[in-house]
């Protein structure tokens, strides 16, 4: 099958945190994001935490966001590609998406091979030196003990305890390095040194394109507050941002705040 001429990445709306206000206008911009992605088809990439929680029991999900759930198939049956990389707050998706929907998931970084471009995708949490303490509990936490066992918990009581556990993580999650160099010295460099010719992450929501003679790095800000995203049209990456039901011009280059 060809590939399509255009791509989008898109990380961290975190659909279940804040208001419901938020919640709803955070749904509304994707569900017109997703229509966007439709009319052009486009290839989607979901760079993690779209949700602030998942977790899929035997017979149970979670029951919010059936919008955004239709809309994803919705891509599928037009026969658009969508690809899922689960991020540190979804990352306990099992077999629906793929099953139900046709989205492929996987909750390991990846390499893509996309219009003439070889890039590392990743949500970006673990990566990097240091933060030992998390890799382990990220071990701990991806491995079929812990999720058989959290299975034993009824939906009522695990999925809203997991949900405060989430909103609490935020509060001790470490901060990245403060500048750009920094930034694309930790995440970007040890990759591009492995051949690949682009890098793109979410996680860190700020968004950040760095280009240098050995590649490009890219930071996809969030769609939480900023309503940020990268598309990748005939082999150029752009930093975007999605305004008032319509894709919107570029980012600045640098973190952002």
């Amino acid at each position: 099958m060809p590939q399509p001429g255009c791509a989008y990445f898109i990380a961290d709306a975190h659909l279940g945190q804040g208001s419901d206000d938020s919640n709803r206008a955070r749904e509304r911009d994707l569900l017109a994001f997703f229509d966007r992605v439709a009319s052009e088809r486009a290839s989607l990439y979901v760079n993690g935490d779209l949700f602030d929680f998942w977790f899929e029991y035997g017979h149970a999900i979670p029951k919010r966001f059936v919008r955004v759930l239709q809309a994803l198939g919705e891509l599928r049956r037009r026969g658009i590609l969508v690809t899922y990389v689960g991020g540190n707050h979804d990352f306990w998706i099992g077999n629906y998406l793929e099953r139900e929907l046709g989205v492929s998931f996987t909750d390991q970084a990846m390499t893509l091979k996309l219009q003439g471009r070889t890039i590392f995708l990743a949500h970006g949490d673990g990566l990097g030196p240091g933060d030992g303490g998390y890799k382990v509990l990220k071990r701990i936490l991806r491995n079929g003990i812990a999720r058989g066992l959290f299975r034993w918990i009824h939906p009522d009581v695990g999925i809203p305890l997991a949900t405060a556990l989430s909103r609490a993580s935020r509060h001790h999650a470490p901060r990245a390095a403060q500048t750009e160099a920094a930034l694309v010295e930790r995440l970007a460099k040890p990759w591009l040194n492995r051949g690949h010719d682009a890098v793109v992450m979410g996680h860190f929501h700020r968004p950040l394109h760095y280009r240098g003679a050995d590649g490009e790095f890219l930071i996809l800000g969030d769609w939480l507050e900023r309503r940020s995203y990268a598309r990748l049209q005939d082999g150029q990456f752009s930093l975007m941002e999605f305004e008032n039901g319509r894709l919107a011009g570029a980012t600045p280059a640098g973190t952002g705040g």
